[in-house]
């Protein structure tokens, strides 16, 4: 199993497809991942049906743990298009383990670059800074 990143960390190949899942088909509204740290690698934590809301995808992140996550948001823009934007979000919340955030931080970007078509990318340590009015704001709604 080769490791793909500056941390070492491996990255599922169901990680990959689900993610593909969700761009093309759209059969999940979001992703959570977590990194397993004795088998070094990235799994999934929990998928989203694509009737689940923003608050159901919030209130998966655990209050304690870092955690990786991708969104589908739809909206309708001013000129009223029906539109969509796959967010990347970073969970690392301040109460969580110092090494944890430093395996989170370290493995961000090469994990992200395994999922082709992110949009926006967010980091967050707590809901506040990934509220619904932060997402709606990163799509200029």
């Amino acid at each position: 199993m080769p490791a793909n990143s500056a941390s070492g960390m491996h990255v599922n190949d169901e990680c990959k497809l689900k993610f593909l899942e969700l761009k093309a088909k759209r059969n999940y509204r979001f992703i959570v991942f977590k990194i397993d740290e004795k088998a070094q690698q990235v799994t999934i934590d929990m998928v989203g049906n694509p009737e689940e809301t923003y608050d159901s995808f919030t209130k998966c992140m655990p209050e304690n743990e870092c955690r990786y996550a991708v969104y589908d948001f739809d909206f309708t823009t001013p000129e009223n298009c029906q539109k969509s934007k796959i967010f990347f979000i970073a969970w690392s919340p301040d109460t969580s383990r110092v090494r944890s955030k430093m395996l989170y931080a370290s493995s961000k970007d090469r994990f992200k670059r395994e999922l082709d078509g992110i949009q926006v990318e967010l980091q967050a340590t707590d809901p506040t800074e990934m509220s619904l009015d932060i997402i709606k704001g990163r799509v200029n709604l």
